[in-house]
Parts: structure tokens; C-alpha cells; sequence
């Protein structure tokens, strides 16, 4: 991919989705390519229908995406890029429809508690479906003139859907963090401000996993996240995924790392990236 072509990045749902918000936000002259699973988004890039990769790995309200840790070690891809946003929840519906027509809403089944308290006051029903986005587009080819839909504004303007009002979520502070991924790892430092991911699995020793936390504090590196996840269907075969500020090549992130070594089988770098503004935003 040469740098004056727009990339092709790849996304589960569909056009208006907040994952593709989440693509405009990073490359804003990026090709989307919707994917019906997170598994479908890592497979085209592989298959060359896509340059990278975008997918949701934690929501400040729900936690981290189920499946998510489990799909990008063995994904063949590397993080280059994080980005937060917003979950903002418009509700739209077709052109020329009123505010006070509207009886009724579908949207994704974790969108849909996000608006309780707009719904509830208005005596509005809700549905569940599939995906937020494709109910957008659903709407937009015929659905019934009393029914709405909760969904991104993005998803009203890709599919010619009216907004009736925005930022009817309950929470103002509902942020979703995205990864975007590459077939190559981009070591570089690219900002004053990076972050490193990385998966290990821990030596079958007494208290590994302690004393290989412990590089890290004694040498002052922050992390921000540590998760465990069960591999190859054993209780005992645990492995570990980590995002810590810093670089590989700053001098207390490489001590840390040496450390870290002495007691693991398996250390993988993931990515190495720009901290996003966000990160802080969304900590407010």
C-alpha cells in the first residue's frame, strides 16, 4: 500500500456503524469495507480485500469486547493505531416522519438500555436487531413510517435517514476504544506519548505472575491494562494481555521487558503506538 493510495479498511457491521466512525476518524480518505464478523474483518485483510483492520476492544460502560483478546494474538496483525469514540445515539427515522409519529425503535441489543430513559418518557417501544446500522439501512428501504431507529448520525446521513434528535444517550460518558491493525509491526516512535501491547504466558513457578509484575513497578512503568485468557482448552494454560505507556526502546519499558522474560514462555509484542488523546478524555 503506497502512501498517496486511500487504504481499504475493514470493519464488522454495516456502512454508518460506530466502527466505521471509527475508520472516518482515523483515515478520513479510507475505503470502508463492512465485515459480518470480527473474524471476517481480520480475514480480509489477510485475503487482500483490505489494507487494515478496525475493531472495538473495550467500552468504558460494558467492559471489553468478548472475543476480542482471544482473536488478535493469533490474528497475524499488529496494533498501529488506537482510537476512542463516542458513543453518541441518534434517533432517526424516514425523511418527512415527526418526532412525535415515532412509536417504535430497533437497534442493537446493547444500544438499546443506553436510551431507556429517553424511550421510557416518550412511551416508546423498542426491538433488538442484529445491527444498529443495518437496521438504519433496513428503515431506509421501506421500513414503516411510525418506527425509528437508534444508530450513529453517521448511519442517518450514509442512508438518507432524517435526524429526529442526538445525543439521547443516558450516559455522556460511554466511549468505545478501537484498535486499528496492520499486517506489519510499525516499531517508530511516532509521538511524545506511546503505548505497547503485548500477550505473555507465565512459567509454571510459584508466584510468576507476581514476580513478573513486579519489573514493572519497580522500574516505573505504567500499565493500564492486564486481562487473562485461557488457551488450548486447559485450566492451567493461562495467557496474559497487557498494554503498559511506553516505548520497547525507552530504557525502564526495556528493563521491564528483560524482566518480564525471565518468567514467561511466550512474550509477544502486539503493537506499538501513538497514545490517542482520547485516552485521557474518556478518563474524565
Amino acid at each position: 500500500m503506497t502512501a498517496n493510495i486511500a487504504p481499504r479498511i475493514a470493519f464488522q457491521g454495516a456502512l454508518g456503524a460506530y466502527s466505521h466512525e471509527a475508520c472516518l476518524q482515523a483515515r478520513p480518505d479510507g475505503i470502508p469495507v463492512p465485515c459480518t464478523t470480527f473474524e471476517g474483518v481480520l480475514r480480509a485483510v489477510r485475503e487482500g480485500r483490505a489494507d487494515l483492520a478496525m475493531l472495538p476492544v473495550e467500552n468504558t460502560t460494558y467492559g471489553r469486547v468478548a472475543d476480542i483478546h482471544r482473536l488478535l494474538p493469533e490474528s497475524g496483525m499488529h496494533i498501529i493505531e488506537e482510537a476512542f469514540v463516542r458513543v453518541r445515539i441518534a434517533l432517526m427515522a424516514r425523511p418527512g416522519v415527526a418526532l412525535e409519529d415515532i412509536k417504535h425503535v430497533r437497534a442493537h441489543l446493547v444500544l438499546l438500555p443506553q436510551a431507556r430513559s429517553y424511550l421510557e418518557a416518550r412511551g416508546i417501544t423498542s426491538e433488538p436487531a442484529a445491527d444498529s446500522a443495518g437496521a438504519a439501512e433496513e428503515l431506509a428501504e421501506g421500513g414503516p413510517l411510525h418506527e425509528g431507529v437508534l444508530a450513529s448520525a453517521v448511519a442517518a446521513q450514509i442512508h438518507g435517514l432524517d435526524v429526529l434528535a442526538d445525543g439521547i444517550e443516558d450516559l455522556d460518558h460511554n466511549t468505545t476504544r478501537f484498535l486499528l491493525m496492520a499486517p506489519e509491526i510499525d516499531m517508530t516512535p511516532r509521538g511524545q506519548r506511546m503505548m505497547t501491547t503485548f500477550v505473555f504466558e507465565v512459567r509454571n513457578i510459584p508466584a510468576a505472575l507476581y514476580k513478573a509484575m513486579g519489573g514493572f513497578a519497580t522500574n516505573g512503568v505504567n500499565m493500564t491494562k492486564l486481562e487473562s485468557y485461557m488457551v488450548g482448552g486447559a485450566f492451567t494454560a493461562t495467557r496474559f494481555y497487557a498494554d503498559i505507556e511506553g516505548h520497547p526502546d525507552d530504557p525502564a519499558v526495556q528493563r521491564a521487558l528483560e524482566e518480564l522474560g525471565y518468567f514467561t514462555n511466550v512474550l509477544d509484542i502486539l503493537g506499538v503506538y501513538p497514545a490517542h488523546p482520547g485516552r485521557w478524555d474518556s478518563a474524565k
